[in-house]
């Protein structure tokens, strides 16, 4: 058996995250998944791997029906919140697109997305075999989507291809401007074709307040690790009824020598998800996330209190709708890019700097463009990181309006 040498094992045996406690996360990605201190007692108790299964009922061996923890109720409550009718827990976002392809499509079919689409919507229709087609987006500064445009391109698959698309996709919050788009206008569009609707909700859905059918969504997606103070990888699939009986169809295999089945199974889930810590996470910070998305509105002012301070900079201006209507914010800086030509660390000194006032999570050697979030933050944290960007541009000769 190959051997690794002690010293190397060692490393393992002291993992530690520095960027916890003192410091201020505006990881764009991060701000929506921070646990909850009932998440982070359940972690422990339900850390060792499959400790979701002890109660797994025999005649259902399904995760949405364990009781002891009470994952069916779960389940159920968070179809419920979601305003939708059936919901799974998967591994993560992309997995629950492409749960979806891959049971509403056939190889060769259509799949409309936006154009400011995550990266993992298109492999994951890549790997369901179907092929995309874009809704533009507008031009420079707001990089608009222009939702009525996706009856053209429905129109579009429709002349090409002989038949409607297989799932319409709408990014509900995009991940590089955070825009947030209407999803009813979509709905409405797609509920006119008769074509299923994919809500991906992987930055909206856990923040703020979603009601699927009132958007008009068939399926929701969404990001527990994102979005729902979730330990990663965390999915959430959520659906109408109608909808679920395609997208969950049950096991039918048998074995040829053994004629064993695995009716109570889903296939397209692979029978069970999530079976440990990260479900039990998700369980655990339900109640708080509930709450929470009812004080949407207070976030989102915050995000503008930043951005307002942050474009005082010198060259300084915030991309994507404004005004914000989201917290993730991204923002184009030709001053502190200017800034960055000269200095000796480049386009490091902005983290550098950031770092030395405990503020962490936008992305080392970024000056430009950087994203940031500011969810979850109090206003006096919003405050000091305001401060400390003026701070720096005065440093380094930038005029401050």
């Amino acid at each position: 058996m190959p051997k690794i040498p002690k010293e190397k094992l060692e490393k393992y045996l002291h993992l530690h995250r520095e960027f916890t406690g003192k410091f201020i996360n505006l990881h764009p990605i991060q701000r929506g998944g921070i646990l909850t201190e009932a998440a982070r007692k359940a972690i422990v108790e339900f850390g060792d791997g499959y400790s979701t299964c002890d109660w797994c009922p025999p005649k259902t061996p399904r995760l949405d029906m364990i009781e002891r923890p009470p994952i069916a109720q779960f389940m159920a409550d968070l179809a419920t919140f979601l305003g939708m009718d059936v919901a799974r827990v998967v591994t993560r976002c992309r997995e629950a697109k492409f749960i979806a392809f891959a049971m509403l499509g056939k190889p060769g079919d259509t799949v409309v997305v936006d154009s400011l689409a995550h990266y993992s919507t298109y492999t994951a229709a890549e790997l369901a075999g179907l092929n995309v087609k874009e809704v533009p987006h507008g031009d420079y500064p707001e990089f608009k989507v222009g939702l009525n445009a996706y009856a053209d391109k429905i129109e579009e698959v429709k002349k090409e291809t002989g038949k409607l698309p297989a799932v319409v996709v709408l990014t509900h919050v995009d991940y590089l401007y955070g825009n947030l788009n209407d999803a009813a206008v979509v709905g409405k569009i797609c509920k006119k074709y008769g074509v299923p609707f994919l809500l991906n909700a992987a930055y909206t859905a856990g923040v703020m307040p979603i009601d699927g059918k009132k958007l008009g969504a068939d399926i929701i997606v969404s990001s527990g690790h994102k979005s729902w103070a979730a330990s990663a990888p965390t999915g959430i699939l959520a659906m109408k009824e109608d909808i679920a009986g395609d997208v969950l169809k049950r096991s039918k295999i048998v074995g040829d020598l053994s004629g064993r089945k695995f009716a109570a199974k889903e296939y397209a889930l692979l029978g069970c998800t999530v079976m440990g810590a990260p479900l039990i996470t998700l369980m655990a910070s339900f109640p708080h996330v509930v709450e929470r998305v009812e004080h949407w509105q207070e976030e989102v002012e915050k995000a503008r209190y930043l951005v307002k301070l942050i474009e005082r900079i010198e060259g300084t201006r915030q991309l994507g709708i404004k005004p914000k209507q989201h917290t993730l914010i991204h923002m184009e800086s030709d001053g502190l890019h200017k800034v960055s030509e000269t200095h000796k660390r480049r386009g490091f000194f902005l983290y550098d700097e950031l770092r030395e006032r405990n503020i962490v999570g936008i992305q080392a050697g970024l000056t430009k463009h950087f994203k940031l979030n500011t969810y979850g933050l109090s206003l006096n944290q919003v405050k000091t990181v305001a401060k400390a960007f003026e701070e720096i541009a005065k440093k380094y000769g930038l005029k401050v309006g």
